[in-house]
C-alpha cells in the first residue's frame, strides 16, 4: 500500500513538472518584432540613415510605450504613443547620423513599456568609412 502511494505521488509530480510554458497563454500585451537587428552595411563619415522597426503587439491586452531610448545622442527615434491593440501593428522609426564617428557602429534601442517582455531592445550596425578626399581640381593629387 505504501509503495504505491509513493508510486502515485512521483506520478503526479512528475505529470505537473512534464508541462511545458509553450501551452501557457500568458496574458498581457506583449511586443514582438519582425525584426531585432538592421545593418546599414557601409556608410561614409557624415551620412544620416534611418530604418523602421515594425512591430505586433502579440499579446492579450493594448500596448503601451513609456520610452524609446538610445545609447548615444547621434541616435535619434520617433514612435507610437498612442496604445497598440492587440493584433496591431505599429513602428519604431531609427535615425542615425553618422558625423564624428568611424568605424563598426553598434547603436542599441531600448523600448520601455507595459508588455510581458519588458525592457525589449533592436540595434542597427554599420561600418563608417573616412569620407574620400575633395579633388582641388588643380590637375595634382
Amino acid at each position: 500500500m505504501r509503495l504505491s502511494i509513493i508510486f502515485f505521488s512521483f506520478l503526479i509530480s512528475f505529470t505537473a513538472f512534464a508541462q511545458t510554458e509553450d501551452t501557457e497563454l500568458v496574458a498581457g500585451p506583449k511586443i514582438t518584432f519582425s525584426e531585432s537587428t538592421f545593418e546599414f552595411g557601409e556608410i561614409t563619415q557624415g551620412d544620416r540613415v534611418e530604418h523602421i522597426f515594425e512591430y505586433t503587439n502579440t499579446g492579450t491586452s493594448p500596448l503601451v510605450l513609456a520610452s524609446v531610448r538610445t545609447t548615444c545622442g547621434c541616435t535619434a527615434t520617433d514612435w507610437e504613443k498612442e496604445p497598440i491593440a492587440p493584433g496591431e501593428k505599429s513602428s519604431i522609426k531609427v535615425k542615425f547620423n553618422s558625423t564624428g564617428k568611424i568605424g563598426m557602429q553598434n547603436k542599441v534601442v531600448t523600448i520601455m513599456s507595459n508588455a510581458v517582455n519588458n525592457p525589449e531592445r533592436v540595434k542597427i550596425v554599420t561600418n563608417v568609412l573616412r569620407p574620400e578626399p575633395v579633388s582641388t581640381g588643380d590637375g595634382e593629387g
